[in-house]
């Protein structure tokens, strides 16, 4: 009985691969990469609850260009760190990209075991330069060697703690890239609370109310409270 769902969502995401590579490309040999990281986390998907199964008939939209398009925003950064990388969105994914790409590597931060667990099979099957780190973000700057040219994060948290967790990566020269949605503008107004930021804004190429929000340089605001 259990094959027929997964059946149907993987012909569904067969049409919305198509549109979602139209929106942002990738070469041949990538695109087989994120087939495979596709049909595994299917199959956990069964088991554990990676991704929200409301998106499921959309998953290559919603959830793989969604990744894709930071790429575009950081075309020469080799050295990413993921924060709270769940499901592998976007680390897996931009892992899958950067395969192609000498000494690239992507450092996926991730407190679930469950969900390290896939993400290292999928880092596995995939055949790209992924390092999980099971461990909370706060333990995770002093465990990732080498310079960072990127910091990313997606449905993980409140903007202002994002940034409290980018800080120390961002003052040493990474640029920060977080996935958020609708309610951006006023999660910009609460992190200028805390922190000194200059944001950009780029909207999200899958459509919708979704944003990135890119930042170069962070300062805390004196007498802000550390979380």
């Amino acid at each position: 009985m259990a094959p027929a769902p997964q059946s149907a969502e993987l012909s569904v995401s067969a049409k919305d691969k198509a549109a979602a590579l139209a929106l942002t490309p990738v070469s041949r040999e990538t695109e087989a990469r994120l087939d495979r990281f596709i049909a595994l986390l299917l199959e956990w998907q069964a088991k554990t609850n990676l991704v929200a199964p409301s998106t499921l008939p959309n998953l290559w939209t919603r959830h793989v260009s969604d990744s894709l398009q930071l790429l575009s925003l950081a075309p020469t950064a080799k050295s990413w760190v993921d924060l709270g990388s769940g499901g592998g969105f976007p680390g897996v994914v931009l892992a899958c990209v950067l395969t192609e790409t000498p000494g690239a590597r992507v450092h996926l931060v991730e407190r679930v075991a469950k969900k390290a667990a896939f993400l290292r099979e999928a880092i596995r099957v995939t055949a790209s330069p992924g390092t999980v780190h099971l461990a909370d973000i706060g333990d995770t700057v002093d465990r990732i060697a080498g310079p960072i040219d990127c910091v990313t994060a997606r449905a993980l948290a409140p903007l202002h703690q994002l940034i409290g967790f980018a800080e120390p990566w961002v003052k040493k020269g990474a640029k920060a890239l977080f996935l958020k949605g609708q309610d951006v503008e006023a999660e910009l107004t609460e992190a200028t609370k805390y922190w000194i930021i200059e944001p950009r804004l780029h909207s999200s190429r899958t459509g919708g109310q979704g944003w990135i929000v890119e930042l170069g340089s962070i300062e805390r605001r004196q007498g802000s409270p550390r979380e």
